[in-house]
């Protein structure tokens, strides 16, 4: 409960932890009004798998707040945030060598910041307190590059995609990057600088962006800075000048194009448009985009998936060195 408004609203949080063989464990925090216990646990799985993967020694975590965060105002969040912190905190669910969140869906340095503060101020004796979260603002014990490392992920799991021949017969394509048309579901944190890396470094088009209130499509390749701007005045891509409009986004992704990002939410392609998606690669830039029904769809069509557990991992491998900063008082 948090006393806001002139009365006491009451919130559900959750925080789930998979494995403890490595400590701590590791895991973003999102809020949102979808997030459920199954969500959360499935992706804390997640995190272990995706840990181990990229050989970082964390155990895998997930956390969620059941809210709409534009329900509220900054100073509203910021009472949210700490209670939540405060209620983690006598769980031990939030600890610099137990339990160490991260931004997520929804959330970004600011939320961390007040956790990290909230967490201090509750455990002012703990020389280590500034490692119990990362993604922080850098001037409070973050570090340069973790805010846009999750897009860079994929970003190099694209370049390292495009080095094998094998990987590039399989899904029926040739040469590198530049030139390839890139159709972006979600321009949030992961899909935002995942475009941004493409475009200029690598000389991918990006052809198509698909937000919540629709999308936007030009074969010529659109301005990804120019989109963002637009969307951060605008509340939306409604009425950006320079490409089609069209207002059921999720057509976009049956929209023929080299190389499927989905960055938004989980379940996008699921088994109601598997047969209809004609890209030849997707990588998954956010978690469990592509259902299992979908994915035995694709496969067999000869799509090849490159899977969220590799492909934004960046995020986790950058907060690790985060943590270490921390630890080390560098």
């Amino acid at each position: 409960g948090v006393k806001l408004r002139g009365e006491v609203h009451t919130f559900v949080g959750y925080r789930a932890v998979h494995s403890e063989h490595k400590e701590p464990v590791k895991g973003g925090i999102r809020y949102s009004l979808d997030v459920n216990q199954d969500e959360v646990e499935a992706l804390a799985a997640l995190m272990t798998y995706k840990t181990a993967l990229v050989e970082v020694p964390f155990g895998g975590s997930k956390g969620g707040l059941c809210i709409n965060p534009s329900d509220w105002s900054e100073e509203e969040l910021e009472r949210i945030t700490r209670r939540f912190t405060f209620e983690l905190s006598r769980r031990d669910l939030i600890h610099p060598s137990l339990n160490v969140p991260a931004p997520d869906m929804g959330t970004g340095e600011r939320e961390m910041a007040w956790m990290m503060d909230e967490y201090r101020r509750l455990n002012n004796t703990n020389i280590d307190a500034i490692a119990c979260v990362t993604g922080k603002p850098v001037h409070l014990g973050g570090i340069e590059g973790r805010v846009e490392a999750t897009g860079r992920g994929v970003q190099y799991a694209l370049r390292e995609f495009f080095r094998y021949e094998e990987d590039k017969a399989a899904a029926g394509l040739t040469g590198t990057l530049k030139g390839k048309r890139v159709i972006v579901q979600g321009l949030g944190n992961v899909g935002d600088h995942a475009a941004k890396c493409l475009a200029p470094e690598d000389g991918a088009l990006i052809t198509g962006i698909i937000e919540r209130d629709g999308a936007l499509h030009n074969e010529a390749g659109l301005d990804v800075e120019a989109v963002h701007s637009w969307i951060k005045k605008h509340g939306g891509i409604s009425g950006y000048p320079d490409a089609t409009h069209q207002a059921d986004g999720a057509l976009l992704l049956e929209q023929e194009c080299d190389i499927l990002i989905p960055a938004a939410l989980e379940g996008v392609i699921n088994l109601s448009n598997a047969d209809r998606i004609k890209a030849p690669l997707i990588i998954e830039a956010a978690n469990g985009p592509v259902t299992a029904g979908a994915d035995e769809i694709l496969r067999d069509k000869g799509c090849v998936i490159i899977p969220d557990m590799y492909a934004n991992a960046g995020g986790v491998t950058v907060s690790y060195v985060e943590w270490v900063k921390n630890l080390s008082h560098i």
